[in-house]
């Protein structure tokens, strides 16, 4: 059995910023059915971001060899968050044998953070 995770700490202050500013980086970092989720709360955007950080570090990668929108972080039937990997980020869990991902998010005032653990089975050499 294999097992990853990651973490990531996101000042919810970053997602404040002018209009025209911030719909373009939230298009950029967001797909359109994770911004309708978030429902233009700050705490939301910014847990979700933090939840893409986490993925790409518990994957051994970083922002740009993977694209953000490659990882979705959608809602499930009881509204808790649910991952959705996309092109190459899909291509490195599955060749990491990672196939079950659990994902938390958390925010007070100031701070949103995400967590994710993954667990699969070794691939073979």
């Amino acid at each position: 059995m294999i097992l990853r995770c990651g973490v990531d700490l996101v000042e919810i202050e970053r997602f404040q910023m002018q209009p025209r500013l911030r719909e373009r980086f939230l298009a950029r970092i967001f797909t359109p059915a994770e911004i309708e989720l978030c429902a233009d709360k700050d705490q939301t955007f910014a847990g979700r971001f933090a939840v893409k950080e986490a993925v790409a570090k518990a994957l051994g990668y970083g922002i740009g060899e993977i694209s953000w929108q490659e990882i979705e972080v959608l809602m499930d039937e009881q509204r808790a968050p649910q991952l959705v990997l996309h092109g190459k980020a899909a291509e490195l869990a599955q060749a990491l044998g990672l196939t079950q991902w659990s994902v938390s998010i958390s925010h007070q005032s100031t701070l949103a953070v995400g967590m994710v653990v993954a667990l699969g089975e070794e691939p073979p050499a």
